[in-house]
């Protein structure tokens, strides 16, 4: 449970980036040589990719000073598993693996836990079936499902029908063990983690915009070569203590190292345009990745509007953007949030049941949101009696404990095991700043430690 808060300061340590951490050991292991990472997140998702590579037949292990070592077994280099490959509730993992999967000669049974088996597939096994994979999912293109990867894939040219990182990725892992030339065309960009790692692993990417968008090709049958590389923090992660901050009574919290690819930084472009007391200092490249120090204090925010042309920029952040609205002043709308429905639970419907639990007016459509902002003053909460329903999503725990530190009567959740999801060591580094969080039903959100 979290209660108001007066003061929170100091620096706060986040976890390396998820979207970033998952194809770091997939190029690793694609690539010939070791590959050396350090700063990835050991959160359960990024765990479970590992876990898939070594069932692959690739070499992953952690070091004792947190590193974690790759031995590149090669573009096509993969052994088919002997034991089906639970995902757990890694849905990025889930479709970029298929990616790699469809163009090797294996065949390969993959799973999820319950939340993972109703995230839809079919986006990313649609065009992989044009390259040659079949798969025999589950109904609605669900997992379970079997994937029988090409014998010789074939290239292909992609338009995405829908704005997805995960779906380019997607194409282009695949595009890596095809003869050949493999391309995506967007219509609106999307994040670029995959070219940049890519090519910081030797790979040759190529983009040229055009009058459909931009395309991306990739040469197929290329050597990858290891290659050390530092996970920046996690943007998302990295959310939860600097909104905290906003919402204290005094106070400046920084994050140090935080990514700043432009495709992600939607949240902090919205917060800017609340008022919020937020800087960007320091911004260097990282292993390829423009980075920056953030730095949040406590101060007055007002109501915004943000359009449904943002949201692929802060799709994850939304969650924590509504406890920011709920103390805004006037009311805040959110357009073009659809994709909140198929997350890892139905993120739009979660956050407006929290949000009327802790006595915030709230609307909603299929794919919008309206809060009417306190205007400073603390919202109600949700005491034990009446916590709010997480439906096991480590966003919307996160989310509404931020929410309690801007509350009269605190605010409680029903579960926290899955923290560790994506923020290990959540609890600890919100109280290291002053945040009146604890105790939770759970400690699952604690550190790994050295984990084999």
């Amino acid at each position: 449970m979290a209660q108001r808060a007066g003061t929170l300061d100091g620096v706060a340590v986040v976890p390396g980036d998820k979207s970033i951490s998952h194809r770091a050991l997939m190029l690793g292991a694609l690539a010939i040589g070791r590959t050396r990472v350090t700063g990835l997140l050991e959160g359960a998702d990024v765990l479970a990719t590992a876990g898939a590579l070594r069932r692959l037949g690739v070499p992953v292990d952690r070091q004792r000073d947190g590193a974690w070592i790759i031995d590149g077994v090669g573009v096509g280099g993969l052994s088919e598993p002997d034991t089906v490959l639970d995902m757990g509730n890694a849905g990025t993992a889930a479709r970029l693996l298929l990616g790699i999967l469809s163009s090797h000669d294996l065949r390969v049974v993959m799973t999820g836990d319950a939340s993972l088996r109703r995230r839809p597939m079919a986006r990313v096994t649609e065009p992989l079936s044009q390259m040659g994979a079949r798969f025999d999912c589950a109904a609605g293109g669900r997992l379970p499902l079997t994937v029988w990867g090409a014998r010789a894939s074939t290239p292909m040219v992609y338009a995405l029908p829908v704005v997805s990182a995960q779906v380019k990725s997607a194409v282009l892992f695949a595009g890596l063990n095809t003869m050949g030339e493999t391309s995506v065309i967007e219509a609106s960009p999307t994040r670029g983690h995959t070219v940049r790692m890519m090519r910081h692993f030797g790979c040759t990417v190529t983009t040229a915009r055009g009058r459909a968008g931009t395309r991306v090709t990739v040469r197929g049958w290329q050597e990858i070569s290891a290659a050390d590389f530092s996970v920046p923090a996690d943007p998302s992660s990295a959310a939860f203590p600097l909104v905290a901050s906003l919402l204290a009574g005094s106070g400046a919290v920084t994050v140090r190292g935080v990514c700043l690819d432009p495709l992600r930084t939607g949240l902090y472009d919205t917060l800017a345009e609340m008022g919020a007391n937020l800087s960007i200092e320091n911004r260097r490249e990282v292993s390829g990745e423009p980075v920056g120090d953030l730095v949040a204090g406590a101060g007055a925010l007002k109501a915004v509007a943000v359009p449904a042309t943002r949201a692929a920029s802060m799709i994850d952040e939304y969650p924590v953007l509504a406890a920011a609205a709920a103390v805004a002043n006037g009311t805040s709308r959110f357009d073009g949030i659809g994709e909140l429905r198929v997350k890892e639970s139905d993120r739009l419907a979660a956050v407006a049941d929290g949000l009327a639990r802790c006595g915030v007016p709230v609307r909603t459509g299929d794919d919008w949101m309206e809060i009417d902002g306190s205007g400073g003053r603390p919202v109600a909460g949700a005491g034990p009696d009446n916590p709010v329903a997480t439906l096991h999503d480590h966003r919307i725990a996160m989310s509404f404990l931020v929410l309690g530190l801007a509350s009269r009567d605190g605010v409680a959740v029903d579960d926290t095991a899955m923290i560790g999801t994506s923020f290990p060591g959540f609890v600890p580094t919100m109280q290291s700043l002053g945040a009146p969080i604890g105790p939770l039903t759970d400690r699952k959100d604690q550190p790994p430690g050295d984990r084999p």
